[in-house]
Order: structure tokens, then sequence, then C-alpha cells
């Protein structure tokens, strides 16, 4: 019981945060600031106020001993007794705002140390036409931002089969053998959705109940680009518990180890069938 009030208190937060991030990207300025963060990518001024945002908010709730966040180096210790720690991307996509593109916030929550094995629950926020946010512990339940209040909308499952392919990272630096898994996809009647944001795409993929979204190890990024605490994790566990997969290419992304806190990793996510085809294809040309 106890546990269950803590992790309510963290959501509860979450969706303070996440009105607040709404209000900042209606009105607060796009451009360009004169940092990088940890991976080399150089900030927009809405990446560092929402970070800003989200840190002033959980350094009020006693249950989050740490913090780490994709815009910053270092963890941050908040409360000595906490329990939780949370790694969170402030605003995954947000150089698609100015062209008023979907955006999202990621949060992963993980007890005693920050790995994929240790993750208990996870949050995402999409501020789209509607601002959504889905909550994965012992499921996925999705809640809508009504009048300032978030409401339950729906539980989300896959089916086993899905219509829609999401092909990210850079083409030309594709493997011939990850190419033609992509091409026969698309050739056995999958629909193209990609949108150049990983909240709003594996969103959609999850509510049209199937498909693949894939974001590869390359020729120029061969443990690929997604971050694993940040990103990777969070919709991995949201997947799964949505009675679908995630996984590296070769095993399931929950198994994959974290050597440093920005570490990266390939990944796919889909229903069950996509998952299963890219295994065969992965494994036979390991």
């Amino acid at each position: 019981m106890q546990r269950e009030y803590k992790m309510q208190e963290i959501i509860k937060a979450i969706e303070e945060s996440a009105i607040k991030i709404r209000d900042l990207i209606q009105t607060g300025d796009t451009g360009k600031s004169e940092h990088e963060n940890s991976t080399g990518d150089t900030q927009l001024k809405l990446d560092i106020a929402s970070d800003e945002i989200i840190e002033e908010i959980f350094k009020k709730i006693p249950s989050i001993k740490a913090i780490v966040s994709e815009e910053q180096e270092a963890i941050v210790n908040l409360h000595e007794n906490g329990k939780y720690l949370i790694a969170y991307d402030p605003l995954d996509g947000s150089s698609l705002v100015d062209v008023n593109l979907s955006v999202g916030s990621i949060f992963g929550i993980y007890e005693n140390e920050f790995n994929a094995a240790n993750i208990v629950a996870s949050v995402y926020v999409v501020f789209g036409p509607r601002v959504e946010m889905v909550v994965t512990i012992n499921d996925v339940k999705m809640y809508r931002l009504l009048n300032n209040e978030f409401k339950f909308i729906q539980n989300i499952k896959l089916n086993e089969k899905g219509k829609l392919n999401a092909p990210g990272s850079t083409q030309n630096c594709w493997t011939p053998f990850h190419k033609q898994l992509i091409d026969d996809i698309f050739n056995d009647g999958y629909r193209l959705r990609y949108s150049g944001g990983m909240v709003p795409d594996l969103h959609q993929i999850l509510l049209k109940g199937g498909g693949l979204f894939s974001y590869p190890g390359t020729t120029d990024r061969p443990k690929g680009k997604l971050r694993q605490l940040f990103e990777v994790f969070p919709f991995a566990l949201a997947y799964e518990k949505a009675g679908g997969g995630a996984i590296d290419g070769f095993k399931r992304v929950l198994e994959v180890q974290t050597t440093h806190i920005h570490d990266t990793t390939p990944c796919f996510f889909g229903s069950n069938n996509e998952i299963k085809r890219v295994l065969e294809v992965y494994k036979k040309n390991a």
C-alpha cells in the first residue's frame, strides 16, 4: 500500500510537469541554446526549460532518491531515504515543435540502480492536438488531459500482428539485411508512419494495435542512437506489458546491460508477429 502511494505521488508530479510543459510549448522560445547535451546534440531552449520544470517538481517528492536527465551529464541526488530513481527525457523530439508536430516526455522509474533489470514503471506524455499520458506499472493505461486534469481513457493492448511500419535512423547507413527486412515488410502491405518523434510514433503503434518501430545499429552508429535509460527501457516495459515485445535484434531490450547512464542501444518495438520477424532475420545474419 505504501509503495502504491509513493508511485501515485510520482505520477501526480509527472502530471503537474506535463501541464507546465504544455504551457511552455505553446508560448516558449523554440530557438537553439548555446549548449550541448551529453551526447553532443545542441540543446534547444525548450529542452533546458522543460528539464528545469521537471527537476524542480521532483525535488519536492521525498520518495525520489535520485534523478538523471538526458539533458544533464550526471545523476542528481535528491532524497537520501527515497526509494525510486527516475531517468527522463524532458522533451523528446523538441526540434519538431517549431513545425507544430507532436513531441513528448519519457520517464523510466527504477529501484536500487539505473538498469533494465530494475525498471518498475514507466510513463510517457504526448503533446499533440491532445495531451495524453500513458502509465505502465502492471498494465498499460492511457489518460487524457481534460480541463487541466488527467482522466482515465482506456487500457492499451497490442494485437498479435499490426499494419504500421516506422523505420528510423539514416537509411544509407543500414546494413543490407536490415534494408531488405524493411522492404519486405512494406511489400507485405504495411503502411509507413514516421514523424521523426519517438513518442508519437510509438504511441501511434500502441493505439492502432501493432506494427514495428525500428532504430537499428548502423554503420555510423553501431550501438544505435536511442538512449537506454531515458527512451528505450521505458518503452520496452510499456510494449511488453501491452502484450508485444522490445528487442535489440537478438534479445529482449530489458536484458541489455547498462555500463553508463547515457548508453544507447539498437531497438525494435512492436507486436509479436513483427518482433518474431526481426529476430529471425537478425539471427540469420549474425
